[in-house]
């Protein structure tokens, strides 16, 4: 059987206008692709503009914290200091069996290549105590402490044949530390309630 169904030669119009169709389509999706293109790029845009203005703001943000933990720290730390010194001004001077008779604070040695400077200063006759305060002291400031007698007899050659007790102050003391200070000849000076504790049975002469 014969297919009944005629197929039409295409012509020069009809494949025209198909090419044409096409050629429409084809600027239509074009059109669409730069559209979303533009979109998506003024999103990136967006997105590393609000990403930078949120880093700028943490950056302020941290900076201010910076400020304000330092801040905080510096008070805490001039707080122990006026803290201790007070308890040693109103009779607490006794290291080591020895009495001292004056009591200096934040004395500061300036000579080239042994600048430091010594929160309490105990002094009498023969010896001198140095302690270093803490607001909260750990096992780092201990080669600080130690350093403290070397520095002092430069920066005050009156004081070169003195006897030397160290100690250090803290508003609280963990075991490894207090230890590590017994270890080291230096004396454990500690709030304890309402007092201060001077734990120097282990006192070294520096």
């Amino acid at each position: 059987m014969k297919d009944s169904r005629q197929t039409t030669a295409p012509t020069f119009e009809s494949v025209w206008a198909l090419m044409q169709e096409n050629a429409q389509q084809m600027r239509k999706s074009r059109i669409d692709f730069d559209r979303r293109m533009k979109k998506t790029d003024r999103q990136q845009k967006e997105n590393a503009q609000q990403m930078k203005e949120s880093r700028v703001d943490f950056e302020r943000r941290m900076k201010k914290f910076e400020e304000t933990m330092g801040s905080w720290s510096n008070n805490h730390g001039s707080f122990a200091e006026e803290y201790f010194f007070n308890s040693f001004e109103s009779g607490k001077r006794t290291f080591f069996s020895e009495k001292f008779d004056e009591i200096e604070k934040n004395a500061k040695g300036l000579t080239n290549g042994f600048r430091d400077e010594y929160d309490i200063v105990l002094l009498n006759g023969k010896s001198v105590g140095i302690v270093e305060v803490k607001f909260k002291a750990h096992k780092d400031h201990i080669s600080k402490v130690l350093r403290k007698a070397e520095t002092f007899r430069e920066n005050f050659p009156a004081f070169a044949h003195h006897r030397i007790y160290l100690g250090l102050a803290s508003m609280a003391f963990y075991p490894e530390l207090e230890q590590e200070c017994i270890d080291q000849g230096i004396a454990v000076v500690k709030q304890m309630g309402d007092t201060v504790i001077v734990n120097d049975g282990h006192l070294r002469v520096f």
